[in-house]
């Protein structure tokens, strides 16, 4: 079959059915998936409902959109978030103009190279459980700006987007007027985020970094909790060309006395991190040491878990997110949580374990081996540099049982995209490189001349409009009967990502 059975609604069992009796019912028609299936479906029937709206449309009220596309223009003319002069002196200037509203809520950082975005999404679904309200902020968007900054699990609405952005704008403008170079773009942004959420006001704020960590302008919080998902190879130009380069300037986010929640990390990247969690008094919980995944089944519509946390162990729990990355995701985010309440350290004790079914249950992460279509099945991944695309790749071969899968794939142009194609060329029949409609991408041309000489000539297309390239890769998925159980993956960037997912028309 080309993707996951999807789960029968009409037939589900009362929330009062034991397993056992849903195994019986199951057995009939799939002995080796019997078991797993009634887990998923007993969970499901205990969970929470979802995540609120993860990729919000445009604004319905025209002079909304108007006003928020008049917030977007603004916010477009300053510094990208690819050119930076690495400090905090700007947005530190702005916290003190703002009266540091940052120091309102207590908060959890979240560094790493891939993983951060979902890993939020977790925490906060299981801050959201313990009736904890939240700040989220996330980048880059898939879709709309207002995905970035979250309240309670939904993106901001447009209305108060604007209007935070008014607020804080004679202030922007004053800090501007001091320094050497206007505030940019994602530190604009950050200080919205940090101001609407003492607004609000929150208990907590979820805040993955842009880049880096100690010059990020997300880095003028002082959490009790950072955490530092999976490091590998990425903005190496800034960052450093070494797994341990990288790990210093992530390493800024832990802060004095605070809790690291380290994911598996390489040797060298590890060290740096402990080396400093020493520097500064910080307590360290490592995957695969203090906590970490006990055990993962294939389930319908995600996957099983058991998860080791800081507090004990956490079985049966439901995550409607596909790939081993994902359930390494759910371990670090469980053990945030779990610190950010002091267990492991100050209290001996787990956390509610119906809440944390219902938390996971609930989570979305749009753009992360999303489905968007069937017949052929369109799978979107977001995956930009060569761990993410392993990580991908795995994940789609363990959850789909695709005959040939087609990629469609737009990459940026300051990313390791050789690296990019080579971990996919393994499950890739055919590609179809296009180029999604910003500056940051690479030329069509230069991609697939790279693309040629990993996959062969034979097995590239070209297509310079990401809409062609859609058309193409479903033609291909369709055109054989052999190939009834054929599929697309789109890849390569968040903004190809995106943009794929309003043409399947998701936006």
């Amino acid at each position: 079959m080309s993707e996951p059975r999807p789960s029968d609604r009409h037939d589900a069992p009362d929330p009062d059915d034991t397993f056992e009796e849903i195994v019986d019912e199951a057995t009939q028609r799939d002995p080796d998936l019997a078991v797993i299936e009634a887990g998923s479906r007993t969970l499901r029937a205990h969970s929470g409902q979802p995540q609120g709206e993860a990729v919000p449309a445009r604004p319905a009220d025209p002079e909304t959109d108007k006003a928020l596309r008049a917030v977007e223009q603004e916010l477009a003319g300053r510094w990208g978030e690819t050119k930076l002069e690495p400090s905090v002196t700007r947005i530190a200037a702005l916290m003190d103009v703002l009266g540091e509203p940052q120091r309102a809520y207590p908060s959890i950082h979240i560094t790493g190279t891939n993983g951060k975005t979902s890993t939020a999404r977790m925490i906060e679904a299981l801050l959201n459980a313990f009736e904890l309200r939240t700040g989220r902020y996330t980048s880059p968007h898939v879709q709309s700006i207002t995905e970035r900054i979250s309240l309670d699990g939904s993106p901001i609405e447009p209305e108060r987007f604007i209007e935070t952005y008014e607020d804080i704008k004679p202030y922007v403008e004053m800090v501007d007027a001091q320094q050497p170079y206007r505030l940019s773009f994602f530190e604009v942004l950050t200080g919205m985020a940090y101001a609407a959420f003492a607004d609000a006001p929150v208990d907590v704020a979820v805040v993955e970094v842009g880049m880096g960590g100690t010059w990020d302008a997300t880095n003028v919080i002082d959490s009790t909790v950072a955490v530092v998902t999976p490091i590998s190879l990425d903005h190496t130009d800034r960052l450093g060309t070494t797994h341990a380069e990288i790990a210093g300037e992530k390493a800024g986010v832990i802060k004095q006395g605070a809790t690291v929640i380290l994911a598996q990390q390489p040797v060298d990247a590890a060290q740096v991190m402990l080396k400093k969690a020493v520097e500064v008094d910080a307590t360290v919980a490592r995957e695969g040491m203090e906590f970490g995944v006990t055990s993962r089944e294939i389930a319908v519509g995600g996957q099983l878990l058991t998860l080791r946390g800081l507090g004990g162990e956490y079985t049966d729990i439901f995550l409607p997110l596909y790939g081993a990355h994902q359930a390494h995701n759910a371990a670090v985010a469980l053990s945030a949580v779990e610190a950010f309440f002091g267990i492991g350290a100050e209290q001996a004790r787990s956390l509610d374990i119906d809440a944390i079914r219902k938390a996971f249950a609930s989570v979305l992460s749009p753009g992360r081996l999303e489905v968007v279509r069937s017949s052929p099945t369109v799978v979107l991944d977001a995956a930009h540099n060569p761990a993410g695309a392993k990580a991908a790749a795995d994940g789609i071969s363990e959850a789909f049982s695709f005959s040939r899968l087609i990629g469609v794939v737009g990459t940026s142009g300051d990313k390791d995209v050789r690296g990019l194609l080579e971990a996919f060329e393994p499950i890739f029949a055919e590609i179809v490189v296009t180029q999604n409609s910003t500056a940051r991408a690479m030329d069509v041309d230069e991609l697939a001349a790279i693309a040629v000489e990993v996959f062969g000539d034979d097995r590239v297309q070209v297509e310079p409009r990401l809409d062609d390239a859609l058309e193409a890769a479903i033609t291909l998925a369709e055109e054989d009967d052999e190939y009834a159980g054929a599929g697309v993956l789109v890849t390569g960037s968040v903004i190809t990502v995106g943009e794929a997912r309003l043409l399947l028309g998701r936006g």
